[in-house]
């Protein structure tokens, strides 16, 4: 067994360690998990298994990187990487939504959505061909395992920013002052929302691609007028 899947088995372990971790009934036997004043208060139990967790999702890529470096990928390599990400992430998310940490119907679609892949590639099996794992199923992985470490942290920080839906232009207003800075990522069409932003007199970065280019300047003047942001930003 070569090293990267012996990392590759070591996520499978962690894997086992956080499903107990997280389901067994510690307060039956007397054992109680410390909660920390922050942000509401955060268990100890949930911050172990998150380091836990962090750690066996960076197995996920300290492994594939070595065994393309080092020339060692193998097919029991490949098949046991496949069973480790799924056991970690959709094992995880099953137990969350158990405990009301998230919605049930994320894991669902997520274990559908592995079933309906895995059909595929059994299909393509059959009939002698192989389908690779491709840039959005990575990228599938990747953001399932930062939004579920930020859950086992309750959330931190989107928890701690998050001001839901704001019912008056007003709130918006109040709200644009108030922040130090705003960050605007567009790839399409431009938006409104820097020059909403800049008529409060809040920074705005903006995080512009090749065919989209903005020269807020131009704009910067007239902005409050055309927007209809007069009323709230005069204060």
């Amino acid at each position: 067994m070569n090293l990267p899947t012996k990392i590759t088995v070591l996520r499978l372990v962690l894997t086992v360690v956080l499903i107990i971790l997280l389901c067994f009934p510690f307060y039956d036997v007397g054992v109680q998990f410390p909660t920390y004043n922050v942000l509401g208060g955060i268990s100890l139990q949930y911050i172990i298994a998150g380091v836990i967790f962090i750690v066996a999702s960076l197995t996920d890529f300290v492994d594939g990187y070595l065994a393309r470096k080092n020339n060692q990928v193998t097919n029991t390599g490949k098949m046991l990487d496949a069973i480790a990400d799924k056991a970690l992430v959709n094992s995880v998310l099953i137990i969350l939504a158990g405990q009301n940490m998230i919605s049930a119907i994320i894991p669902v679609i997520v274990v559908l959505r592995d079933i309906v892949v895995n059909a595929i590639k059994m299909e393509a099996a059959g009939r002698g061909r192989v389908v690779a794992a491709i840039g959005s199923g990575k990228l599938k992985t990747a953001t399932l395992m930062v939004g579920t470490t930020l859950v086992f942290f309750y959330n931190v920080p989107f928890e701690f920013i998050n001001k839901g839906l704001l019912p008056t232009i007003e709130d918006l207003g109040n709200l644009y002052r108030e922040s130090a800075i705003g960050v605007v990522f567009s790839t399409t069409n431009p938006s409104l929302v820097p020059y909403e932003m800049m008529s409060c007199g809040c920074a705005v970065v903006d995080l512009d691609f090749n065919d989209n280019i903005i020269n807020y300047e131009d704009e910067k003047n007239n902005t409050e007028c055309r927007i209809g942001l007069c009323s709230c930003c005069n204060g």
